[in-house]
């Protein structure tokens, strides 16, 4: 496998002089204590300033409301998670065993946050202007084009029950593996008379989430 620091520099277009600083961005709480949630949490910031900057310059006549929707099309966990694998992330994550068998390596969450924790590693070391230059090339083409959040699924599925007169789609927690750092929640959806599904994720919103979406897709 690439080594993490030259993944980085062809990547993020940054050779790393602390390259354990962008090994825990890449690292799942999964694989042990140091791992990339500080990292998240501060990239999750710089994100939003760098983005909202951006918009600021390129739709110099919209209105506040506008730009608020577009930045949060473009900052979402999906499109985050987007972002992570045009990048490849997947090919540097470092995970437990159990939460690499589990499909962490695959979950919007997981990658939405790695995206999130790299941009801050990258903010810590060479600083806002590169972290925001990174994320111009990263989003260059999701910026003009990107201007609403996609729909949750789980409201696509309301909606589509009260349209068509059928009852409220019912949730259900059919099952609960894995340890306790890294859980496997399996949520099943049910709309009465009309179908259920199941799907899995490493946390109860992102299952609901896929059985709503799984659902969806039965349904068109």
């Amino acid at each position: 496998m690439e080594s993490a620091a030259a993944w980085v520099e062809r990547t993020l277009g940054h050779p790393p002089r602390d390259a354990a600083l962008f090994e825990r961005a890449l690292t799942h709480s999964s694989w042990g204590e140091e791992h990339y949630e500080r990292l998240e949490f501060l990239g999750d910031r710089v994100l939003g300033l760098a983005m909202a900057s951006w918009l600021f310059e390129l739709f110099p006549n919209e209105p506040e409301g506008k730009l608020s929707r577009r930045l949060n099309a473009l900052v979402d966990r999906d499109t985050c998670a987007e972002v992570a694998r045009e990048l490849g992330v997947a090919s540097q994550l470092r995970l437990g065993k159990q939460a690499r068998e589990d499909g962490a390596s695959e979950s919007e969450n997981v990658l939405g946050d790695i995206t999130e924790s790299l941009i801050g590693a990258l903010y810590l070391e060479a600083g806002y202007e590169a972290a925001a230059a990174f994320v111009r090339r990263a989003w260059d083409d999701k910026v003009s084009t990107r201007d609403k959040a996609p729909k949750h699924p789980k409201s696509a599925l309301q909606e589509w029950a009260a349209a068509n007169n059928r009852k409220p789609p019912v949730y259900q927690l059919a099952d609960r593996r894995g340890p306790h750092h890294a859980p496997l929640f399996v949520v099943e959806v049910e709309i009465k008379g009309v179908g259920t599904a199941s799907a899995e994720g490493t946390s109860k919103q992102e299952a609901e989430k896929a059985a709503a979406a799984k659902l969806m897709e039965q349904l068109k």
